[in-house]
């Protein structure tokens, strides 16, 4: 009888796979299977995925993806019944084959490129042999589930339409709580439910653990809220929410720095010093609705509506149609271009690799990824004092 609950199938070891991966083996119930077709994919996991463990031993011991070994079976005992986790090297191994990585699993998740094509392949060959009660998640950031599961037809091991559903994890998945749950017009309640109870049942990041009152007059304080916050979007919308979000502002960015009103840098020092730390406390409506008074957020649409009509009324759009049918010949397979045929795209990216460097350092990164656990550790401190 298995010790785990959670038989993890991930299909794709890219950036975002792995911090994926890392996210699942934070629940002390899961097993974790790799497939990646690449080449390199061993040598992949082995120099990023520690530095987004908890416990970096995981993928330490050498026979870590030793396919004759243990690590095959994802039914393998708890070598202790006192240890509080399991133990890390019979958690986690390297696939085969799609057939290898699903046929056992419970969850099976995509991590593969954004072309639909390629996802409904994927997902043809994994209803093949994966179990006809297994979770279908697609980590997609934009491509609707209905969509992936368009070519699949139900048969003996079950409607993959019913099962398929998009869980769009935030990157970086192992420190960012929110999820995007996004459920076709087929998929099942239940396989809804289960996904949000499934990512509310995540810990926290080590540096991120709610902070707990210090004070001793209460022996048992309340429970600390969830660290993984899944939303399930009402319906299905290309792009789903907070890609939405961020293009919108991406795309005015852009305009801006095309248009000569600010820098690149700049630009970025605006939001982390006005936007990006009102956001980090309060949305966009919650925001909105203090800064209206008394009247809430009817009081500043009221007041501020002139204001908002003429913004709204010029707000930028760099793509041009021309470069949009370009960008689309190009995604096709058609006939190559310039990439920097676009005035404020030339600008954009002259002006960001000017501000900081060509490509963004470990060390950049390790600090960036403190300083959001900090942020996370504030949030989380709020939540726990509502």
């Amino acid at each position: 009888m298995s010790q785990y609950t959670h038989h993890i199938a991930i299909l794709g070891a890219g950036t975002i796979g792995l911090s994926t991966t890392a996210m699942h083996l934070r629940r002390p119930d899961t097993t974790v299977t790799i497939f990646d077709p690449r080449p390199d994919a061993e040598a992949q996991i082995h120099a990023q995925l520690p530095s987004f463990l908890d416990d970096p031993t995981i993928i330490t011991a050498p026979s870590m993806m030793n396919t004759e070994t243990n690590l095959n079976n994802p039914d393998v005992p708890v070598p202790s019944p006192h240890q509080s986790r399991p133990h890390p090297h019979l958690r986690l191994r390297l696939a085969t084959s799609i057939q290898d990585a699903v046929q056992n699993a419970t969850i099976v998740q995509e991590q593969t490129p954004e072309l639909l094509s390629s996802k409904q392949s994927l997902w043809q060959e994994v209803s093949r042999f994966a179990s006809p009660t297994a979770h279908l998640w697609s980590s997609s950031s934009g491509i609707p589930a209905s969509a992936q599961a368009q070519t699949c037809c139900p048969s003996d091991r079950g409607d993959v339409r019913t099962r398929l559903l998009v869980v769009h994890p935030f990157n970086p998945p192992h420190v960012m709580p929110l999820v995007e749950i996004v459920p076709g017009p087929l998929t099942s309640a239940e396989r809804v439910r289960f996904a949000e109870e499934y990512f509310r049942e995540i810990p926290a990041p080590v540096g991120v653990d709610s902070v707990l009152p210090s004070s001793s007059s209460s022996p048992s304080p309340s429970p600390s809220p969830s660290f993984y916050r899944p939303v399930t979007l009402q319906k299905e919308i290309p792009g789903f929410v907070g890609n939405r979000l961020a293009f919108a502002l991406l795309r005015e960015a852009c305009h801006l720095v095309g248009e000569g009103v600010v820098t690149a840098q700049d630009l970025d020092t605006i939001v982390t010093s006005s936007l990006g730390p009102r956001w980090a406390g309060s949305g966009v409506f919650e925001s909105y609705h203090a800064g209206g008074g008394p009247g809430g957020i009817g009081a500043f649409l009221d007041k501020l509506a002139p204001t908002i009509r003429d913004v709204w009324a010029q707000l930028g759009t760099p793509v041009t149609p021309a470069e949009e049918e370009r960008g689309q010949t190009r995604q096709n397979g058609g006939d190559s271009v310039d990439k920097g045929d676009g005035k404020w795209r030339q600008m954009v990216v002259t002006q960001t690799e000017q501000a900081y460097g060509l490509e963004v350092s470990e060390d950049t990164r390790a600090r960036k990824e403190k300083m959001l656990k900090g942020v996370l550790e504030l949030q989380q401190r709020n939540l726990q004092e509502e």
